[in-house]
């Protein structure tokens, strides 16, 4: 007998294993009074950004999201250069292998090629700009930076000039969309001190469309 599976209860799988992927990081984030596994946490992040952001989005996309660092602690950034030819190495690995692990995941439970094409394109990025989807994805991955994890990478960079923090934040702002850019001054909370960067940031890129 063939038991069929609801897209529903698809989905619901492929979520559960990216999870218990993410539940094996070895590095812990405090969250809510608890210790939890960083890139668990980051996932629960990017989903729950995503529906404040873009309820309606597609399901590649809500896939995208939830496994969007899957398992990163395994291709440490201390194994490439520390430059930015390294940077930029360690990140094209990264893509791949987000990828490659999601896919088999996506194909274990039951999606169908064009779906697992589907998310790999998202995760690398790629058409970023032309792709709304792509650009949806961007704009979470940014937003949930800006709002959870700026104000400590400020802190553990506490050496940093104001003029190269902004510098961060304008290239933050300049992948972003004129809706992602507008979010990040009324969607989000941003810690107070960081506020007044953040919004010069997102007015320097511009709030409205071309």
């Amino acid at each position: 007998m063939v038991i069929m599976i609801s897209d529903r209860e698809r989905f619901e799988r492929a979520r559960a294993r990216f999870d218990a992927a993410n539940a094996e990081d070895p590095n812990r984030e405090s969250a809510d009074g608890r210790e939890r596994p960083k890139e668990l946490l980051y996932a629960e992040r990017m989903t729950a950004m995503l529906e404040r952001f873009a309820p309606d989005a597609s399901e590649p996309l809500r896939l995208a999201a939830r496994c969007q660092h899957i398992q990163r602690w395994k291709i440490p950034r201390a194994e490439y250069t520390m430059d930015r030819i390294g940077y930029l190495q360690w990140r094209k690995q990264l893509q791949k292998f987000h990828a490659d692990l999601a896919g088999g995941i996506l194909r274990d439970v039951g999606y169908d090629g064009a779906t697992i094409t589907r998310v790999a394109s998202l995760l690398k990025k790629e058409d970023l700009k032309a792709d709304a989807d792509v650009q949806t994805l961007e704009d979470v991955i940014d937003l949930v930076f800006l709002e959870n994890y700026l104000a400590a990478f400020v802190s553990a960079h506490g050496t940093y000039e104001a003029t190269k923090l902004q510098d961060i934040l304008d290239k933050t702002a300049k992948k972003m969309s004129v809706r992602g850019r507008a979010a990040a001054l009324t969607l989000i909370e941003v810690p107070a001190p960081l506020r007044p960067a953040v919004h010069a940031a997102m007015i320097a890129q511009g709030l409205e469309g071309p």
